[in-house]
């Protein structure tokens, strides 16, 4: 059926009940009331947000029927492929939908289908083989390889994503800002970004935001590895004895190999880092978000206002971090709703200074988006906002004979 108001009502209701366990609530807690008002649908904030119409495009806020209130895993949305497979962990598949609203400009294929492997040894022989005809997270350190091979093209775009080592802020002994200063301090982000990413990033300054924000102060002098002033800072914070760091090959590409380039550096500090490797199935349900000390990824966000919303806010259901600061909280919401940009950019430059000097945030490098396409892929559209062209590489992409 045709989407209605009613709909769209239903689903950001959904979202934003308090109840919700939607990655979405922290940005909609602003919204006071939702209705639909003959074919608009009008909502009624509690504080100015200049940034609500990025809001309404968050990845989340896929309209349903009902809001989804009735069936929530039905996968009934407004895109061109209607769901006929779904195997969580396994694999989803779709077929074209005859009534798709915009039926001459995406949705080529009559099929399509998502498989899930999560190594990425396995994940390249798919491609290289023929098994399958796109992929996400091609490994840095093999793109030079995956180049030469016939048919295969590296797809690689530069945006807002990164790959952080997140501490507690409020779990010993990551409660102490000396502690935290000195594991920024004991990171070689140049050596990280050479031999992790192999160049395909930039190097991060312990900030979840970077030029790829249009409200982004690029004055900040660039955090360097110095090992002596993190030893002096690691001593002063009275810690002993070793850190538990986890990682897994599914927080990100090359994940494994930089926890132990970041034990070496912290080594030369005289921080001893223990690395505990847990398992892919699992990684994102216990232990990111609930264990004190690791590894993971953030894509990014449309606007500072949303990533800060998303993670870095007391309430945020996703701060993984555990950065609860009530003067940071005051300046996300007034930042939120000033519209003059001068004054707007110079508070998220004062929040993008308390987050790298008091945050849990350590950000070696922002990452590209580095995917690979097979055989007859045409279509191909570079996105900054996500891996495989936002995700939309499925729509827009086709298979040339």
């Amino acid at each position: 059926k045709e989407v209605t108001p009613d709909d769209v009502v239903a689903t950001l209701k959904r979202h934003s009940d308090e109840k919700s366990k939607s990655g979405a609530l922290g940005v909609l807690k602003s919204i006071d009331t939702i209705k639909a008002d003959g074919s608009n649908v009008v909502v009624t904030l509690k504080d100015p947000n200049a940034d609500l119409p990025y809001l309404m495009a968050d990845y989340h806020l896929i309209i349903q029927p009902n809001g989804g209130n009735d069936k929530p895993d039905a996968g009934i949305g407004t895109g061109p492929y209607k769901v006929t497979v779904n195997q969580p962990g396994v694999k989803h598949g779709g077929e074209r939908f005859a009534n798709y609203w915009q039926a001459d400009k995406y949705g080529h294929a009559d099929q399509v289908e998502i498989v899930v492997v999560n190594d990425p040894t396995a994940r390249m022989a798919a491609l290289q083989g023929g098994q399958v005809n796109m992929i996400n997270r091609v490994e840095p350190k093999i793109v030079d390889l995956v180049k030469r091979l016939p048919g295969v093209k590296i797809r690689a775009a530069s945006g807002r994503g990164f790959y952080p080592f997140n501490m507690f802020c409020d779990t010993a002994p990551f409660d102490n800002n000396d502690l935290r200063m000195s594991l920024k301090l004991a990171m070689d982000r140049e050596e990280m970004l050479t031999k992790i990413l192999r160049g395909y990033g930039e190097v991060g300054n312990d900030m979840p935001v970077n030029k790829a924000y249009p409200l982004f102060a690029g004055d900040f002098e660039q955090r360097k590895f110095d090992p002596e002033k993190a030893a002096a800072l690691y001593k002063k914070s009275g810690h002993s004895g070793s850190i538990l760091l986890r990682t897994s090959d599914v927080a990100f590409p090359g994940a494994v190999d930089a926890a132990q380039l970041y034990q070496q550096s912290c080594a030369k500090a005289g921080i001893k880092i223990e690395i505990k490797r847990e398992p892919g199935d699992g990684y994102w349900t216990e232990v990111w978000n609930k264990q004190p000390f690791s590894l993971s990824y953030w894509g990014g966000r449309p606007t500072q206002d949303q990533m800060y919303s998303t993670a870095y806010l007391s309430t945020a259901d996703w701060n993984d971090t555990r950065f609860k600061r009530p003067d940071f909280d005051k300046m996300v919401l007034a930042a939120r709703g000033e519209l003059d940009e001068a004054k707007r950019k110079k508070i998220y430059r004062d929040m993008g200074e308390i987050m790298r000097d008091e945050g849990g945030l350590i950000v070696p490098f922002f990452n590209q988006f580095v995917d690979a396409t097979g055989k007859g892929v045409e279509g191909w559209v570079d996105n900054p906002a996500q891996e495989l062209s936002n995700g939309h590489a499925l729509i827009e992409c086709w298979l040339q004979a």
